[in-house]
């Protein structure tokens, strides 16, 4: 899955969604088969999570018919914001008239009400005063004042929703993101996250969804510790999918860091997904990488440090507040190839090869790999779009001008040349290893602690694949019986096409940032 917003290539003559088209079908084709285009529709704020009219592509990118053709060649996906709208769209403007059905379309509450224990990923004040025909009111905006929560205790909203998928899957939308679905429900007095209607919510859509003709998926984005995340598979009847979001602070810390331990410790406890659901594993986002989902994970010596190093190499940490009234480091913001610079010892020049090992163990690991575009694109931090935005986010979400990033592409010294090509081949062999399937069977290796080691298998036993990636700047050794290579049969390294003897006492040698799928199937 590659991610990517509507307008990440521009060139100002032609409609982004036509660029993108193009990218995709000169650069992706055979490399990725899906692609999350992030909110497409008319907005006002946060790049498209308030939306003014979730039946409308924004007209800066293009048309239905541009989303549509996209579809036609690639797995799409789409952001169902269905948590908040935007304060100047229009069900919000006639709600403040007093219009049926939309003056109870949205979350009222009261400044006396007990919100002590609401969880918020935001620092902004809770709720909101605004004037209605009815007086004034206060609703409530989770993430800020220009994305008001809707009222799903009123039918009518989750009708509207409903229809509004229907929308988007007749266009060619096949994956549904639930975009900050844990914060749907809420009840005075309780923290206002996960709350068992969610989760209803979340099985009623997936049960339309399995039975429509189209083959539908449903993701849920809930950026949140690993037992919360994991409830979101429900007894297999809620998400088909659901984010690793452990993941990306826990491979930034390895690579960092030049120790796999905390990255193993985790996995070793990570259940396989239900059968019939996925993992979808990513270093980076359009968000940055969340610290939320390191807790009880990383101690918080080891989250200073990951916090230093990327402010060493140019990145911005982003906070929350707590029930307590303090703050907390909530996300940090810059561009997983820029992070990749440098590790808690400084700067190298191995900044490529660690940057190439951190995404190869997305590729390895049970579930569906994604890739964010700036990264696949190896792009640096865009520090003139924080100062001329004043959002930390926009670190991360450069506009590449077109005719340059060809320029860059086809330039084989560049960053994006290189990068591009190396992650281009190795996803294209992964297609090609039945070991590799989202679902096939997986098992964590016990290895020296610079090595991050799993085993998979094929769903039916032909293949196995011992993926062994090197986190480190040292050269590591382990024995075939480390691997417990069966000795007699023949056993190959697809990454670089050499031999491996399988004889107990042979050395498999890993240089630093090497990694090895050794494979006993060519």
């Amino acid at each position: 899955m590659l991610i990517t917003y509507g307008d990440s290539i521009i060139d100002g003559t032609h409609k982004p969604l036509d660029l993108l088209n193009d990218f995709l079908l000169s650069y992706m084709k055979g490399v990725v088969n899906g692609v999350h285009i992030l909110p497409f529709f008319p907005y006002t704020s946060d790049d498209g999570f308030a939306v003014t009219d979730y039946r409308k592509v924004n007209s800066a990118l293009g048309d239905w018919a541009d989303i549509s053709r996209i579809g036609q060649e690639f797995h799409l996906m789409s952001d169902l914001v269905l948590n908040h709208v935007s304060s100047q769209g229009v069900w919000f403007n006639a709600y403040r008239q007093g219009q049926p059905p939309f003056d109870k379309f949205f979350f009222e509450a009261s400044p006396d009400d007990d919100l002590t224990q609401v969880t918020r990923p935001r620092t902004t004040p809770l709720l909101q005063r605004v004037d209605t025909a009815q007086g004034e009111k206060h609703v409530w905006c989770t993430f800020s004042h220009d994305q008001v929560d809707l009222d799903f205790k009123n039918p009518d909203v989750l009708l509207e929703i409903l229809a509004i998928i229907r929308l988007h899957i007749d266009a060619g939308v096949r994956v549904l993101r639930l975009d900050a679905v844990a914060f749907l429900w809420k009840e005075i007095g309780t923290n206002c996250i996960h709350l068992p209607q969610t989760h209803a919510i979340i099985r009623l859509m997936r049960l339309l969804c399995d039975y429509t003709i189209e083959n539908i998926v449903v993701l849920t984005e809930t950026n949140v510790p690993k037992a919360e995340n994991l409830s979101y598979f429900g007894a297999r009847d809620e998400a088909h999918a659901v984010y690793n979001f452990p993941l990306p602070p826990l491979i930034l810390h390895a690579m960092m860091s030049g120790s796999a331990r905390y990255l193993l410790d985790w996995q070793r406890t990570m259940p396989p997904a239900p059968l019939g659901c996925a993992y979808l594993n990513f270093t980076a986002s359009h968000d940055g990488i969340g610290m939320r989902p390191a807790e009880g994970l990383l101690p918080e010596s080891e989250k200073d440090k990951v916090i230093d190093t990327i402010r060493a190499a140019g990145g911005l940490v982003s906070m929350r507040s707590m029930p307590d009234g303090t703050q907390s480091p909530y996300e940090l913001n810059c561009g997983f190839f820029d992070a990749m610079r440098q590790t808690f010892n400084g700067v190298d020049d191995l900044h490529i090869r660690r940057f190439l090992c951190s995404q190869t163990i997305v590729m390895s690991l049970e579930g569906i790999p994604a890739f964010y575009i700036h990264s696949i694109l190896a792009t640096a931090n865009d520090h003139d779009a924080v100062e001329r935005r004043g959002m930390n986010r926009a670190i991360n979400r450069h506009k590449w001008n077109y005719p340059e990033l060809r320029a860059r592409l086809s330039n084989f010294e560049s960053d994006q040349a290189r990068v591009l090509g190396a992650l281009s081949e190795r996803l294209r062999l992964r297609a090609r290893q039945p070991a590799l399937h989202p679902n096939a069977t997986q098992f964590t290796l016990h290895l020296d602690h610079r090595l991050f080691g799993i085993w998979r298998q094929s769903l039916d036993r032909a293949q196995s694949i011992f993926a062994v990636h090197n986190v480190s700047d040292e050269e590591v050794t382990i024995k075939s019986r480390e691997l417990n290579l069966i000795d007699g049969q023949k056993w190959f390294d697809v990454l670089s096409g050499t031999a491996i003897d399988p004889s107990p006492e042979m050395d498999i040698v890993m240089a630093p940032y090497q990694c090895r799928w050794i494979t006993n199937r060519r």
